[in-house]
């Protein structure tokens, strides 16, 4: 893991939008198309909003989630719906989205019709994750139901999970998180600092970012 300190967030979403942006034309040179796993919240909508800007062959880029709440599009809870709105517009709007939710099935069965779709994604090209306080990444939350499952290493490539007290979620696996090509982390704040760092001696159970671990480059500011 390293870490990249920025003066702001501002600064912060400029360079890794920057960044990305790089990532995928050098991933683009040497393939017919590169898949590109984004997640949701509120955190890298500025990111996006400047990524999407960028000039490149945005026709080869296949954007998929990290995760996802188990909500239609049309609720304002669903990460597919921050996605559309912020990063597939402007040039980007030319990239190929695959969504996951599936109407009228449940989470379970919703993953079992999409998992078949997600091979040709394999390995991830380029993977921008984010962590909240409790270390949870993607929606592979400590404790959740489903999180055994996930983190398993012949997990299938997504996977039902219901967090404690929230709306049922489908997240990508520890295995195919893991095993992008490229991996970045984007956290704000000194406690989410302090919580990465914590969980550099918890157990992927405990501390589920600890999974996706190496090879990680990690953008942060206060």
């Amino acid at each position: 893991m390293n870490i990249i300190e920025y003066a702001d967030r501002e600064l912060l979403a400029m360079g890794l939008a920057n960044v990305l942006a790089g990532s995928l034309k050098n991933a683009l040179l040497g393939n017919d198309f590169v898949s590109f796993a984004v997640p949701g919240g509120t955190t890298p909508g500025p990111i996006f909003d400047m990524l999407s800007a960028t000039e490149l062959d945005w026709d080869r880029v296949h954007v998929l989630l990290s995760d996802e709440r188990w909500v239609p599009e049309s609720d304002e809870q669903s990460n597919a719906r921050l996605v559309r709105a912020h990063l597939l517009t402007g040039p980007a709007g030319a990239a190929r989205f695959i969504p996951y939710y599936r109407e009228g099935m449940s989470p379970a069965e919703g993953c079992a019709a999409v998992n078949p779709t997600l091979d040709d994604e394999l390995p991830l090209s380029l993977l921008l994750l984010g962590m909240g306080g409790d270390m949870h990444t993607a929606s592979l939350f400590p404790g959740a139901k489903g999180l055994d499952a996930a983190l398993a290493s012949d997990a299938p490539t997504l996977c039902p999970i219901e967090p404690d007290g929230e709306v049922s979620r489908v997240t990508l696996s520890a295995p195919a998180l893991r095993d992008a090509m490229e991996k970045h982390l984007v956290i704000y704040g000194d406690d989410k600092r302090a919580a990465l760092e914590k969980a550099g001696d918890l157990s992927p159970e405990e501390a589920p970012i600890a999974a996706v671990w190496d090879d990680l480059e990690v953008h942060w500011a206060a």
